[in-house]
């Protein structure tokens, strides 16, 4: 090897060694940057205000709300009962077996979550997410405690003094206050509010109610006060799939850099003004972010589209004297029509085109089947199960004997009487498992309200009356007070011919 190709390679070892330290000491996370939002004041945020009360609101009442249902029901409004295995939604009680209606309610809010991140872009995230108001309620107790900005700033740098302690303590209180109840909320819409509040308070409430509780209260106190727009940006899946759901014609919180760039600070200055744009890179538009992202570097995963920063745009613009909605909501389309200077045609028509029309079809369509099976469904509910342990005995009359265990679930908030009936083969006789007599021609039974009923049956019948190894017959269930009949088809069993 000749000196000089031997000095290339000994260059080329040390960049490879040089690389690969750097590479060892760069770290795979990046700690969390505080940041401190500014107060911001305007359209967007006073909307924000109003969504946040109206959901809260919604949250924290929902539980104590009642609902009369009668001497054998629950009268909450909202109850999840676990323990019966009920939904009880006002008028509306779903039963276990009625998941579907929750499969049905899951499926409006997912694909009406695509319409609109399809129209108005992450409207959910930067308005109603739970995410969002939380921390929009900790951001609030932040700065009525701890001051705005430049305030909260400044008590982060500086050194810790009683001022500070006392600030700090009293916000943190606070914070795990609301966390409390946050958690407090949540276990009342899984049994009688008023019940388990006292229990809670005397001690009595089961550990699972006090566990529950805790842990919502430290997800709540993490998430909302310190973790914040970590959790939108690594932890939520939404901001990497709603890429998808957006195009030219979605509206979104747009930087309009035809008009601000380039930027300048000397507004004042009038030969600089006129060569300038209309941003003077005041960076109202950062400080206002509760994600810390500056919406001048275009279109950002991060962005919740919240419109603080256009609040902030507008106010600054009115005070220089310029055009508002330097930041906007706009869609891909007007922002080209404006970089052309062209007409916008941006209307309330633009948003109805193939994939906006797909996903509200879906949902109407997903709303008037559950409407349709909600007010068919019946009140009443029969199963049968064949015992298979004998399948069939052979009495000494000669006739074939088939065992049944009927159940019969009442979904009325009343006691209601049923009688139970055979049908579909000649001669049928029933009798109820331990009886010494059969059922001269119905059984009746007492149903609970909102409960079930469970009765060991036998079906005897003559040979002559079977044709084949299986026969085909119905039980007969009719609610006696209105005459609703619910008809179940079953098999006898006989010995092969």
């Amino acid at each position: 090897m000749t000196q000089d190709s031997s000095s290339i390679q000994n260059v080329v070892d040390r960049v490879e060694v040089e690389a690969v330290n750097s590479k060892a000491k760069r770290s795979l996370y990046t700690s969390r940057k505080k940041i401190f939002p500014k107060r911001a004041s305007g359209s967007f945020r006073l909307f924000k205000w109003w969504v946040m009360a109206v959901t809260l609101a919604i949250y924290y009442v929902t539980p104590w709300l009642r609902w009369d249902r009668g001497e054998f029901a629950p009268n909450q409004a909202v109850l999840v009962d676990l323990d019966v295995g009920r939904f009880y939604f006002f008028f509306i009680t779903i039963w276990p077996q009625e998941l579907y209606y929750i499969a049905g309610l899951l499926i409006m809010a997912g694909v009406g979550l695509f319409l609109v991140t399809s129209t108005v872009g992450r409207a959910w995230c930067g308005y109603t997410c739970p995410q969002t108001v939380w921390v929009d309620l900790y951001l609030w107790i932040e700065r009525w405690i701890e001051g705005d900005r430049n305030a909260r700033i400044k008590l982060d740098n500086g050194a810790w003094s009683g001022e500070k302690l006392f600030k700090r303590i009293a916000k943190h209180v606070i914070w795990l206050f609301v966390g409390l109840i946050t958690g407090g909320a949540w276990v009342f819409y899984f049994a009688d509010a008023p019940t388990l509040a006292v229990d809670l308070v005397t001690g009595k409430a089961s550990s699972i109610a006090y566990s529950t509780i805790g842990v919502m209260t430290a997800i709540t106190y993490v998430f909302a006060g310190f973790m914040r727009e970590q959790v939108c940006t690594y932890m939520c899946p939404w901001p990497r799939i709603q890429g998808a759901m957006l195009d030219d014609r979605s509206l979104v919180v747009t930087y309009n850099d035809w008009r601000g760039e380039p930027r300048s600070r000397h507004q004042k200055n009038t030969d600089i003004a006129a060569q300038s744009g209309d941003c003077i890179d005041c960076n109202q538009c950062v400080v206002v972010c509760p994600m810390g992202i500056d919406i001048r570097d275009g279109q950002q995963m991060e962005c919740i589209t919240c419109a603080l920063c256009i609040d902030a745009c507008n106010g600054v613009m009115e005070k220089i004297g310029r055009p508002i909605n330097l930041i906007s909501y706009a869609t891909l389309n007007d922002y080209k029509a404006n970089v052309k200077g062209d007409t916008i045609t941006t209307t309330w028509r633009s948003f109805i085109h193939g994939r906006t029309v797909i996903y509200s079809a879906i949902m109407v369509i997903a709303a008037l089947l559950l409407v349709y099976v909600l007010a068919i469904r019946s009140l009443v509910d029969v199963s049968v199960l064949h015992n298979r342990n004998p399948v069939y005995t052979l009495l000494s009359d000669g006739s074939i004997r088939n065992g049944y265990v009927v159940k019969v679930l009442n979904k009325k908030f009343n006691i209601q009487q049923f009688s139970v009936s055979v049908s579909g083969i000649t001669g049928l006789k029933m009798r109820i498992a331990g009886a010494k007599t059969d059922i001269q021609t119905e059984l009746v039974l007492e149903v609970p309200a909102n409960g079930l009923e469970t009765v060991q049956l036998y079906i005897s019948a003559k040979t002559s009356a079977l044709n084949a190894e299986q026969n085909s017959f119905q039980f007969i269930v009719e609610d006696r007070d209105t005459s609703e009949k619910v008809i179940y088809d079953a098999v006898f069993y006989q010995a092969k011919k």
